[in-house]
């Protein structure tokens, strides 16, 4: 009995479904979807019918075939009924091989799904869009992750096409047993923080199914049960380029009469309740706090009244530490199908971003009050868990069976036990075979099977024999992706340059213009070779930062001379510093937004403050963490010596320092508009549309007064020989007046998390910014920065809306660079931005060269990029 009750317990403690653990195949490939299960709107032949839709199986004619030739406007579909309400989070596709005869695929589907069979809704990513791409051939398995997941029992896979065709398809489903129950909750619409100085937070549930009328969401689902936990920092988001606030779902105390947030939760049958989790952002430094209270109402059935008797629950509030936590409100293992909640405000805004509920289903009870023990279906969903979802006990009594059932009793134990065991040992097996696999290639042969499920990469390949017989054997991103016509090789494209005109020539850099579409920036010419020189990486000694992120590397002369002089900023009082947020954290140390009273007076004349119209003067203060290493904190001493005599109008400045006393603090500016990357991720190009709708915008000439800027701040690291390493948008940073200053805060911040690549045992990089020769031998130089340099202008003129090389995953990345370096001749790049101008993507294509003698240097680019302006 203790086992049962250790193994209950485990089921009411385990309310929260993680997307990047659940991802379990549910049963199309080994059959547990039985034939009866799956169904479809129409099918060519009898062997071609939705039975045979199952992934790598080529039974029958190979796939589910829908009737006739597919229009552009037909509706077909192959059905799915799950069994059970499930958390979907992949789906993989394949085409028609039949041993060789079939030629079928459908290149793009979309997904319908309903809770109930009656009810059916239409899929959307997060960005509103409802295709999903799909496969390129017949044979290879392509799967793609469902940003947000589905919670459903029925789905149906739609495929689409723009041109008439025929379609056949076979598909795996993911995910994992939905073990809340919940089918729906209802509540207010979220609204919109807007704060000076902050960016514009979108506290909206967006990805809500149900229906929105009189400003109150109803009937569906959304980000409370996506799985998604937001961060400290509500600003902050764990998917990549979605607006600040996405995480959660927020409500302003004065926005709602009663002081209180009333949300309703449906349920798929009745429960007996134990508690509810509520994850909720305390950010008090912007009157965020978590609910003060919170009232629970129940009833047993929908159509029944509200009980009278409810539950209530007091928070401790905690005004010191700012961080988001699970709040567990106890529910008193009340029996209800619905519930209602009444959460109290406790300052001026309370955000969610997840909730979930710990219960256990009610067995319907026979007509003699006395119940028979009974243990429910055991779970499945996950082959390392095993979980009783349902006990029900039943008193002792006198009997002549007695003996026989407490024989059964004791079977059943013993099945239990024997299955904890099984359950164990594939545990151990399954860790086993993923240190194994960890120390495998990365490189997928052409004859492997291959199963990658990666949380950060929608795109995943499943190779599997049969197929067809190939000349060579050639990288996977061939399988997935065509090259884009506008994806072009640098060396074509500087045979197309015309001859440089004698201003060119006169002007020491090898850019100059003849006409104003056409950029001169041509490497052969004897004068581009004026350009810095470049440092091999054994000339470098490497600092890095203690936030985590790549500072500025110096040639070793450099580092020498400067450890031998003093720090040449004043000494900070650290009780004047005030803090407001965290920005982002390393290995040994974070970086906090302070407020720094009385700066400009210590700084006095000449300070590189801008003008704060008498509000607070904001800081960036990084911090060494106690336990750092002896090692960490020479370097954070190092860090502080160079920044101390880095001076330029676009390189973000050290002001003043806290090293008298432990914890060491450099204080650097803060840029009121944040970085690059979030400040053109929330804006348009400047039309005639924006100003009406009165839409945040810029416009060509900002973006190239931006690009002039940053080049600049190269120039001047590049004239000291020191190179940054991880020049990217998301470490340019911006004030009002949108002049931009280089930092390194990018990668110590969760939000720009998925721009690095960690390799195991060694550092994190920002492999999509970085140079082949950085990436495969590990050499940085201020040629591999002009490399980053080229990515960041293709950032700035895509206005930051798409990640570098997005439709490659980050082996795919590193495996573009190496074929590169085979002098292959199968590079993908990055193809023209639509606001670029083709004379500027000339020059991104020259920062692209092969050769590092052949990239343009930044004083040329500083040049040329001027002359842009002037245009």
């Amino acid at each position: 009995m203790l086992l049962l009750l250790l193994l209950v317990f485990q089921n009411q403690a385990d309310g929260q479904v993680d997307p990047a653990l659940c991802r379990y195949p549910l049963g199309m490939e080994d059959g547990r979807i039985k034939n009866a299960d799956i169904t479809a709107s129409s099918q060519w032949y009898d062997t071609t019918g939705p039975r045979y839709a199952r992934l790598n199986k080529d039974d029958g004619d190979g796939a589910w075939c829908p009737a006739g030739l597919l229009q552009p406007s037909d509706v077909q579909y192959l059905q799915l009924d799950l069994g059970r309400l499930t958390f979907l989070t992949v789906v993989a596709t394949q085409g028609r091989y039949a041993r060789s005869s079939g030629n079928e695929f459908a290149r793009m589907y979309r997904l319908d799904y309903s809770r109930d069979g009656h009810l059916w809704i239409s899929w959307k990513n997060r960005l509103g869009n409802k295709v999903i791409s799909a496969n390129v051939n017949t044979y290879a398995s392509v799967v793609r992750d469902l940003h947000p997941p589905i919670i459903t029992r029925y789905l149906r896979i739609v495929p689409v096409t723009y041109v008439p065709t025929t379609v056949c398809m076979r598909v795996e489903v993911f995910g994992c047993t939905w073990q809340d129950g919940l089918t729906a909750y209802s509540s207010p619409e979220g609204h919109i923080m807007l704060a000076p100085g902050y960016p514009i937070a979108n506290l909206n549930d967006s990805t809500y199914d149900g229906s929105l009328e009189r400003r109150k969401l109803s009937g569906g689902l959304g980000q409370l049960t996506d799985g998604v936990i937001g961060q400290d920092d509500f600003l902050q988001t764990r998917q990549y380029q979605l607006w600040p606030g996405y995480d959660y779902v927020g409500w302003k105390n004065q926005s709602l009469g009663p002081g209180f947030v009333e949300m309703e939760f449906v349920f798929d049958r009745q429960r007996n309740f134990t508690s509810m989790k509520v994850h909720s952002n305390n950010m008090f430094s912007r009157g965020v706090k978590i609910f003060s209270s919170v009232w629970c109402v129940f009833k047993p059935r929908l159509i029944a009244e509200w009980e009278p008797d409810a539950v209530e629950f007091h928070t401790v509030l905690d005004d010191r530490n700012p961080s988001a936590r699970y709040v567990t409100v106890p529910l008193e293992r009340r029996t209800a199908k619905a519930l209602r909640c009444r959460f109290f405000f406790a300052d001026t805004w309370m955000m969610f971003s997840e909730i979930s509920f710990q219960s256990d289903s009610i067995i319907p009870t026979p007509l003699s009050p006395v119940v028979n023990s009974t243990l429910a279906e055991m779970d499945t969903s996950s082959p390392t868990t095993l979980k009783i979802t349902e006990v029900v006990t039943t008193p002792a009594k006198s009997d002549p069976a007695e003996e026989g059932s407490s024989s059964i009793l004791i079977g059943c134990l013993v099945t239990i036990i024997l299955l904890l065991v099984i359950t164990i040992f594939l545990i151990l097996w399954c860790q086993y075979v993923c240190k194994v696999l960890e120390k495998a290639p990365r490189r997928i042969l052409e004859e492997e099977v291959t199963v990658r499920l990666s949380s950060s990469s929608d795109t995943i390949i499943l190779q599997t024999p049969p197929v067809p017989p190939r000349v060579s054997i050639d990288p996977p991103y061939e399988r997935i992706f065509l090259l884009d016509p506008q994806y072009q090789d640098p060396a074509a494209l500087r045979n197309k340059l015309p001859e440089l005109p004698q201003s060119a020539e006169a002007s020491g850099c090898g850019g100059g213009y003849a006409e104003p579409d056409v950029t001169l920036c041509t490497p052969h010419h004897p004068s581009f070779q004026s350009s810095v020189p470049h440092y091999a990486e054994t000339d470098i000694v490497s600092l890095q930062g203690v936030t985590g992120s790549n500072m500025y590397a110096v040639p070793a002369l450099t580092v020498d001379s400067l450890t031998r002089k003093d720090i040449s900023v004043a000494e900070f009082p650290r009780e004047r510093l005030v803090f407001r947020e965290k920005l982002g954290e390393g290995q040994f140390g974070e970086v906090h937004l302070c407020e720094a009273e009385g700066l400009p007076e210590f700084l006095g004349e000449g300070s590189p403050l801008p003008e704060r119209d008498g509000r607070p003067v904001l800081v960036a203060v990084k911090q060494l963490r106690p336990d750092a290493t002896s090692q960490a904190r020479n370097d954070f001493l190092k860090e502080i010596k160079i920044m101390s005599r880095l001076n330029d109008p676009n390189i973000i400045q050290l002001l003043c320092v806290c090293v008298r006393s432990d914890p060491l603090c450099m204080v650097t500016e803060y840029m009121e508009n944040g970085d690059l990357n979030m400040f053109l991720s929330q804006r348009e190009i400047e039309s005639t549309l924006t100003h009406a709708n009165n839409i945040p915008s810029v416009s060509l000439s900002d973006l190239l007064h931006m690009s002039v800027q940053i080049s600049s701040g190269m120039r001047y690291l590049a004239s000291l020989n020191f190179v940054h390493r991880d020049l990217a948008t998301r470490n340019c940073l911006l004030d009002r007046r949108l002049t931009i200053k280089i930092a390194d805060f990018g990668m110590s911040r969760n939000l720009y998390s998925s721009d690095y690549y960690r390799i195991q045992g060694r550092a994190v990089l920002p492999i999509r910014w970085m140079a082949w020769e950085s990436i495969l031998l590990g050499k940085f130089t201020t040629g591999s920065d002009v490399w980053a340099f080229g990515v960041t202008l293709w950032e700035i003129f895509t206005l930051c809306k798409e990640q570098p090389y997005s439709l490659l995953s980050d082996e795919q990345v590193i495996e573009n660079t190496g074929e590169f370096f085979r002098n292959l001749g199968r590079q993908i790049y990055l193809s023209a931005p639509p606001l670029c101008p083709p004379s500027l993507y000339e020059l991104m294509m020259c920062c692209w060269s092969r050769d590092i003698s052949d990239r343009p240097s930044f004083n040329c680019l500083h040049q040329a990029l001027r002359l842009h302006t002037t245009l």
